[in-house]
C-alpha cells in the first residue's frame, strides 16, 4: 500500500454546510517590502526561525488537508519568495495526491529568476501585487518596492506560462486615480486586475477610514472612464477565492439611446484594442461581504490555523505535530476549528473590534 495515499475520510464542511477546498499556507512572517497597509513601520517583532513550520510539516500538514478535501493551495507571507529553497516546497506541495492546484501570491520582486523554475516546480499561477504605476507613488506605498522589477516579474510570469493575476489595495487618496489605468495596464498584458478593499488589521492602526475605497466606488470609476457598463463575470468563484469579477460589456446601438455612449465607446474600444479580456476582479471584504460562499482555512507560518482572517483565534498545528500527535489527532483538531468556524466576519470602518494580528503574518 502506498503510504502516501489519502486517507477515505469525510470532506472538510463547517456548521454552515459551506464546503472547504481552499488553503493558504503562509511561508514566513517577512518581507523584502514594508507596504504601509500591511505591516507597521516600526515595531514589527519576526518570529523566530525555529517557531515556522518546517517544509516537512508543511507537506505533512497539506497531505492531511488533501485527505479533508482540500484541492488548492496558495502559498502567501510575508513574502514566500524569500524563504530559502521556496521551488523545492512547490515541488514538493505540488506532488501531492488530491492537490489540483499550488498558486502563489508575492510583490513579485524575485518573480524575474523564479518564475520559470517555480512553474517547473508545479507552481500553476500568481497573484502579483501592484498598487501603482508611479514609481514615486509605489515606492512609498511599499516603503522600498522597486517598481520596474515588479513588471518584469509580471512579464517573467507570463513568460513562464503561470496564470497571473494583479493585485491592488485600493485606497482612497493615494491611487484611487489609477484605478482606469491598472485595469489597462493588467488588460495590455493578458491578465486580470483585482482591487481589494482596504481591511482594518492591525488592531485597526494602519486603517483610515476616509482612505476607504468601495467596490461600487472602483466599479464607478472602470464604467466612467472606459465609458461601458461591468456586468457579473464570476464563474467558479466560490471554487478559487472571495473577489467577485466582472467584465466591460461589449457596445451595441441597442443597449444604449445616447450618442455620446457613442463616443465613449470608440475611445474605450481604442485603449482595450489589445485587452481581450477587460475582465476585473474585487474583494469587497468590508462593503460587500462574501462570508456565505467562504471555501477557505488559512495556516500562518507557524503553523496556526485560523478560520477567518478577520478573528486572531487559531488551533496550533505545530504543537500538535511536535508533540508526536498522529495525524488523526490533527484531522481531529481541523475538524473543531472548522466546526466552529463562524458565518461572517465582523470588519467595522471604524477599526472597531478589528483583529489584532498584522496582515504580514497571515498572508490575507
Amino acid at each position: 500500500m502506498n503510504r502516501f495515499a489519502l486517507p477515505v475520510v469525510a470532506p472538510l464542511s463547517d456548521g454552515f454546510s459551506r464546503r472547504i477546498s481552499y488553503l493558504r499556507v503562509s511561508l514566513t512572517d517577512r518581507c523584502n517590502y514594508r507596504c504601509t497597509y500591511c505591516m507597521p513601520g516600526e515595531g514589527m517583532v519576526f518570529r523566530p526561525r525555529q517557531e515556522l513550520l518546517t517544509f516537512e510539516e508543511i507537506e505533512r500538514l497539506v497531505r492531511i488537508f488533501a485527505g479533508l478535501g482540500v484541492r488548492r493551495v496558495r502559498l502567501t507571507g510575508g513574502e514566500p519568495t524569500v524563504r530559502a529553497d521556496v521551488v523545492e516546497l512547490v515541488a514538493r506541495i505540488a506532488a501531492i495526491e488530491g492537490i489540483d492546484a499550488v498558486v502563489m501570491t508575492s510583490n513579485g520582486h524575485r518573480m524575474p529568476e523564479l518564475a520559470a523554475p517555480l512553474a517547473r516546480a508545479g507552481l500553476r499561477g500568481v497573484n502579483i501585487s501592484i498598487d501603482s504605476l508611479d514609481p514615486e507613488r509605489f515606492r512609498a506605498l511599499t516603503r522600498r518596492g522597486d517598481l520596474d522589477r515588479v513588471i518584469a516579474g509580471i512579464d517573467a510570469a507570463r513568460a513562464a506560462g503561470l496564470s497571473v493575476k494583479l493585485n491592488v489595495v485600493a485606497l482612497k487618496g493615494q491611487n484611487d486615480a489609477e484605478v482606469p489605468a491598472l485595469c489597462a495596464f493588467a488588460w495590455d498584458r493578458g491578465v486580470v486586475p483585482r482591487f481589494i478593499e482596504h481591511m482594518p488589521m492591525s488592531d485597526g492602526q494602519l486603517y483610515a477610514v476616509d482612505q476607504q475605497l468601495t467596490a461600487a466606488e472602483i466599479r464607478r470609476s472602470v464604467e466612467a472612464h472606459f465609458g461601458l457598463p461591468l456586468v457579473p463575470d464570476d464563474p467558479g468563484r466560490t471554487a478559487h477565492g472571495p473577489a467577485r469579477y466582472w467584465r466591460l460589456s461589449e457596445f451595441s446601438e441597442e443597449s444604449s439611446e445616447e450618442s455620446s455612449a457613442e463616443s465613449s465607446a470608440e475611445h474605450a474600444g481604442a485603449e482595450l484594442a489589445a485587452s481581450p479580456a477587460r475582465r476585473l476582479g474585487i474583494i469587497s471584504a468590508m462593503s460587500e461581504h462574501f462570508c456565505d460562499t467562504c471555501n477557505r482555512l488559512r495556516l500562518s507560518a507557524v503553523g496556526d490555523l485560523h478560520a477567518c482572517l478577520a478573528y486572531d483565534d487559531a488551533t496550533s498545528l505545530r504543537d500538535i505535530i511536535r508533540a508526536g500527535g498522529a495525524d488523526e489527532d490533527v484531522r481531529d483538531a481541523i475538524r473543531a476549528a472548522v466546526g466552529i468556524k463562524r458565518a461572517g466576519h465582523e470588519f467595522q470602518s471604524t477599526g472597531a473590534g478589528a483583529p489584532s494580528k498584522h496582515m504580514i503574518a497571515i498572508g490575507g
